[in-house]
């Protein structure tokens, strides 16, 4: 029996935003929001003043911080009015409390398992196919995932995130190409930003994995620092990976000139959702540069994945 999820998302919804105090709040909010925007170059920049964020933004990222808390993405520690879809057995599909998207969902693993994208970019993929109108999103455990101990997604609606229309126009240098997709480094935008799309999702998870496996991967990391967006338009997917050096930028602080901004998978895709006022109001189009440049990975980093990916599949021709 195949299973409608859009129906049964939709129905999901209906009953969060008329049941669950949270939910109605924080949605409420999120409809009165202020909003301006920033050209970067061939992109934009949409600033969202959202202060129901601060939480995320401050959060504690030490190992004892992180092991004191309770898993809120566990049953037994989530609000009773927080209901679930179940997606192919794997994930559960809950509505995220405390939005930056009109629609957000949370996609978590039923067991409680790390944070590691390895062996599960085609879950992503098919999660994708499943849910058209969203863009699903991977934050890395020291990237900007909110519970880096319990494996999970995240998806918005894919209209407000500004990159998903702006990769299909930009100039992407290929490493690989057939018929059935493309796979490139596009670097005008300004971040880098590696691109997949295909209409096989074996390709797609080939070419994911031979794009991990030459990442660079910090000492006492499970994994290279990425980012990662994926959605599914007119037949194919289209993932979007975004290399880190770094979670917080060298400006995050609440002194002068400074900002409390956490970079993760919706301000890689040009959503930047900021807590505090005076930070929405200052955040310039060169303060966006500069933190751009100061977590994603260097110039010489990108380049030298790039030779790595170029002579691995000029030599499988």
């Amino acid at each position: 029996m195949i299973c409608n999820y859009i129906e049964e998302i939709d129905h999901l919804w209906q009953r969060q935003l008329a049941e669950w105090d949270a939910v109605i709040k924080n949605y409420g909010l999120l409809s009165h929001v202020t909003t301006r925007v920033v050209e970067l170059g061939d992109s934009s920049i949409v600033l969202q003043h959202n202060p129901e964020r601060l939480w995320s933004a401050i959060a504690s990222l030490d190992k004892a911080s992180l092991e004191a808390k309770p898993c809120f993405l566990c049953n037994e520690n989530q609000p009773t009015k927080q209901e679930t879809v179940v997606w192919n057995d794997l994930y559960k599909i809950q509505i995220n409390p405390y939005p930056i998207f009109s629609r957000h969902l949370t996609i978590s693993a039923l067991e409680h398992l790390p944070q590691r994208i390895d062996g599960r970019i085609a879950d992503m993929m098919r999660l994708a196919k499943d849910l058209p109108d969203y863009v699903v999103f991977y934050n890395g455990p020291r990237c900007g995932a909110s519970a880096p101990g319990h494996m999970h997604f995240q998806a918005g609606s894919i209209d407000e995130l500004p990159i998903c229309d702006e990769l299909f126009t930009a100039n992407t240098a290929l490493f690989d190409a057939n018929n059935q997709g493309i796979f490139g480094i596009i670097t005008d935008l300004g971040r880098p930003v590696f691109y997949i799309e295909t209409l096989n999702i074996n390709l797609g998870e080939q070419w994911f994995n031979s794009l991990l496996d030459v990442l660079p991967m910090k000492n006492g990391h499970d994994e290279p620092m990425v980012n990662i967006l994926c959605w599914h338009k007119s037949g194919a997917w289209c993932i979007a990976v975004f290399p880190r050096r770094k979670h917080r930028p060298a400006c995050y602080g609440s002194g002068e000139d400074q900002f409390v901004l956490s970079p993760a998978s919706a301000e890689m895709g040009g959503l930047w959702a900021i807590a505090r006022e005076e930070d929405y109001n200052n955040l310039t189009l060169h303060d966006i540069t500069l933190i751009y440049m100061d977590v994603c990975l260097s110039p010489q980093d990108i380049e030298d994945v790039s030779t790595k990916l170029r002579q691995y599949y000029y030599s499988k021709r």
